[in-house]
This record gives structure tokens, sequence and C-alpha cells, in this order.
């Protein structure tokens, strides 16, 4: 009768063990995997990098001059143009510096930190008018990519006035759905509760 306890109680043993051993090898396999979800999940989000929300049209008039002097300055040469300047500018977030960390336990993704809008790119078409050059002082090659870069720093002085950074603030909030449903893809869940807005909280309330 003892030996038949004995091994009873062996058995018993024995499959508690058992159990305690697989239920390990499974958590960890579970928590591996849980891990690996929020890294690849991570690296998705950022992958988006940078996200157009606004896009405006710009036309300006510019106008051009630039003198040369010759002979100890008692020559003076001068080009001009009249320029009509065309541009596009796109303003949105650079999701690479969003904040974010994984509570594994939880699946969720939380955010702690949204950047500010920001100018993403300037695309100027320029149209020249009333050209003149001078008699040493001609238009050249050069000048144009010269002339492009000062019509896109124009244009970069005019957005602050323009109301586009704040258009693009009020579309913050679609840029966090955008985190949001991409998070929801592998069944996680997106905390933004922590997330400091400052003066932005009232314009997400009002959207």
């Amino acid at each position: 009768m003892s030996d038949i306890l004995e091994l009873f109680s062996g058995l018993i043993l024995g499959a508690i063990a058992m159990y305690w051993v697989f239920s390990f090898f499974r958590k960890k396999k579970k928590r591996e995997l849980t891990e690996h979800q929020s890294d690849i999940l991570l690296d998705k989000i950022k992958s988006v990098c940078k996200l157009i929300t606004v896009e405006g049209d710009f036309a300006e008039i510019y106008r051009y001059e630039n003198t040369k002097e010759r002979f100890l300055s008692l020559v003076s040469s001068k080009k001009k143009a009249l320029i009509v300047i065309n541009a596009k500018a796109h303003i949105g977030f650079d999701l690479k510096k969003v904040q974010l960390h994984a509570d594994n336990d939880k699946k969720k993704i939380i955010l702690t930190n949204f950047p500010q809008p920001e100018i993403l790119s300037i695309s100027p078409e320029l149209q020249f008018y009333d050209i003149q050059n001078g008699l040493f002082n001609a238009f050249t090659p050069a000048d144009l990519t010269k002339l492009n870069a000062e019509a896109r720093q124009h244009i970069q002085e005019k957005i602050p006035e323009s109301g586009l950074m704040d258009t693009a603030n009020k579309e913050a909030l679609e840029a966090i759905l955008l985190i949001e449903k991409i998070v929801e893809t592998i069944g996680w869940k997106l905390d933004y509760t922590a997330l400091e807005m400052s003066n932005r909280k009232k314009q997400f309330l009002d959207v």
C-alpha cells in the first residue's frame, strides 16, 4: 500500500513539476513575442517619418538686383529682374521626434511627447520678367541656383504670417489618430493621456 502511495505521490509531484516547467517556458515565450511585437510596432511608427497635414500655395513678386563694380569702383554694372515665385509649402510633423514607449504587460504604447509642426518642404517655381543684364554683369546658370535658394528663404519667412502653422497645429490630432490606428493593427492600444499638450489641449477638445 505504501508503495502505491509513494508512486501516486511521485506522479503528482512529477505532474506539478512538468506543469511548472511548461508554464515557465510558455510565459517566457509569450513575453518574448510581446516584446518583439512592441519593437516592430515602434519601428513601424517611426518608419512613417514625416506626415504632411497642411499644404499651402504662395504667389509672390520678388525684385532682384545685383551690382558689380570695376576699375576701383569707378564703373558699376547692374543686372535686375522681376521674378514671380509660385511655391508650394508642406507643413506637418516629423514622427521621428515622437517620444513613446511600450508597456508590454498591458499591451499599450504610451505617447509622452508630440512634436510641434514644422516646414517639411518648400518647392518654388520661378518665372522671370523684365530681365536686364549689365554690361559686364549678366545672368548666368549659377544665378538660378542662388535665386531658387533666395526664393525658398523668402517663402519660408512668409509662412509664419500665413496661418499655416496654426492650421497644422489643429491637425495634430489627426496625426495622433494615425498612430493609434497603426497601434491597433496588432491589437495594442495607444495611451496619450500623459501627453503634455499645454497650448494644444483646448484645440484638440474643440476639434
